[in-house]
């Protein structure tokens, strides 16, 4: 009796990380998706303009489609979510780079960090890269990349 239950301790905690893996992918990539859209709708002017300032090309804003359409869809259907994860990561590392840089050690008017918002794209991103998709995807648990 003993090795059945932990047996079925086994199995509950597979489910439930499961579970937990995609839920941790879907808010990642459904919240990274309103940035993506809203670039779609009103373009990388923006972008482009911080790049130019940078002295980088305006054409390397395309990228912030990849890093809040491309990967974001990828990741929320768990296909290759390993690597778009890291794409994720890369795009808010630039993203902080290029715009928030001054902001890095300051807080904001209710005392949280002013960059908690990229810093928890940037976790939840590296969390998903280090924990893959799981059984609840498109790559399935035993997709190379998930």
């Amino acid at each position: 009796m003993h090795t059945t239950a932990v047996h079925n301790h086994a199995a509950t905690a597979a489910d439930t990380t499961d579970t937990g893996k995609l839920l941790l992918r879907a808010v990642l990539a459904i919240l990274l998706l309103f940035h993506g859209i809203s670039k779609l709708q009103h373009g990388i002017g923006f972008i482009a303009d911080i790049l130019a300032k940078h002295g980088m090309p305006a054409i390397l804003g395309y990228g912030v489609y990849l890093g809040e359409v491309v990967a974001p869809l990828l990741i929320l259907i768990g296909l290759f979510a390993r690597a778009a994860a890291l794409v994720v990561a890369i795009n808010m590392v630039v993203a902080v780079l290029l715009v928030h840089t001054a902001q890095f050690f300051t807080l904001n008017d209710t005392g949280g960090w002013a960059l908690e918002l990229q810093g928890m794209y940037f976790c939840t991103a590296l969390a998903v890269a280090l924990l893959g998709a799981g059984r609840f995807s498109v790559g399935g648990i035993n997709g190379r990349y998930n």
